[in-house]
């Protein structure tokens, strides 16, 4: 394998990943393919805690594997993504996370189905886990198609072409074609990626063999800060890209939407409190249904922190994407993006 197996770099952008960091990686070091066949190419935003104390730690415990450590001053995940593209030198690029724990089969998995397939970027199951109550209800509600709609990598159980799956990895020529990450998205970085990469005919697959392990957000304030930065980046990523829209993609800011209107008249107009009364009980009869449902079929030991993950995910998306297109009116049709189109060697 050592003569066949094409060099592959793994791109890690992390920021204050102390507590993760080295699991993530000693996961990466048991890969099954040799390590000189691999590097680990890792975007430091500036941590300020543990995390480059530790990632010294395991380039001591691992001299045989090549990992380069760079900084990303501007601390944001595509900055981090390209600054190691540019930095890596592997014929196939594959994303890695400081919060992911991977099967010794990932990286051969992804590399094997991208020659295969002909695909331009693949991936796989996104199995999320928790480490507390919370987090594990957490886990639960983005794993299920009520709490993020139709994300195939969570859930889906055979092979597809999709629109997007988790992380990815891709051939070294994709960059060199359509460029690099939109570094003016601080997330959805990599919905827009996916869809710049579609329009010009590139296709992703989805193979249900490639796994990894995702930590959820282990309280209610850091699930609703990412799902409100997911839904307020979003209006950016459509305003790019109209034809990625969806009609699932505004059920969130509707409802939001629907809330704020009802409270407000309701104070002038006492029939509005029945259109609130309404609209409340629907939500909470389908989101307490979708939360029975999910404790039944896994035995959460907390199941009544699942309504409340549900609430949180639908909640910070749709109010972060009504923020968004108040922060952002004007720009539609506005495609300017911060993509870097160095040429990679």
């Amino acid at each position: 394998m050592t003569e066949t197996f094409p060099f592959v770099s793994i791109v890690m952008p992390i920021r204050n990943e102390g507590k993760s960091i080295l699991a993530a990686l000693d996961s990466l070091a048991a890969q099954d393919i040799p390590t000189d066949r691999m590097e680990i190419v890792i975007a430091d935003g500036m941590s300020s805690d543990e995390t480059r104390a530790n990632v010294l730690i395991f380039q001591k415990d691992h001299p045989s594997l090549e990992v380069l450590v760079i900084d990303n001053p501007r601390k944001i995940v595509p900055t981090g993504l390209n600054l190691a593209i540019q930095a890596s030198k592997g014929e196939f690029i594959l994303r890695a996370d400081g919060h992911t724990i991977f099967p010794n089969d990932y990286v051969r998995l992804c590399v094997l189905t991208l020659k295969s397939t002909n695909a331009a970027n693949v991936g796989g199951r996104m199995v999320a886990m928790g480490e507390t109550s919370f987090g594990k209800a957490a886990a639960l509600a983005t794993s299920s198609p009520f709490g993020i709609g139709g994300a195939f990598f969570h859930y889906g159980s055979h092979g597809a072409w999709v629109d997007s799956v988790y992380l990815g990895c891709w051939s070294r020529e994709i960059f060199r074609t359509i460029g690099l990450f939109d570094e003016e998205l601080v997330r959805d970085q990599d919905d827009e990626f996916n869809y710049r990469l579609r329009s010009h005919g590139g296709r992703i697959w989805f193979n249900p063999d490639i796994q990894s392990r995702y930590t959820s957000r282990s309280s209610p304030k850091s699930l609703f800060k990412q799902y409100f930065q997911y839904g307020f980046w979003k209006v950016r990523v459509l305003q790019k890209h109209p034809g990625q829209m969806s009609p699932r993609q505004f059920v969130p800011p509707v409802f939001v939407l629907s809330l704020l209107i009802s409270l407000v008249l309701s104070l002038a107009a006492p029939w509005a409190w029945w259109v609130l009364a309404g609209t409340l009980g629907a939500y909470l009869l389908a989101n307490l249904t979708a939360s029975l449902l999910t404790a039944l079929r896994t035995r959460l030991h907390a199941p009544w922190l699942l309504p409340l993950a549900f609430s949180i995910l639908h909640l910070a998306y749709g109010l972060g994407f009504l923020v968004g297109l108040v922060r952002f009116a004007g720009r539609w049709g506005d495609k300017i993006g911060k993509v870097p189109q160095e040429t990679l060697v």
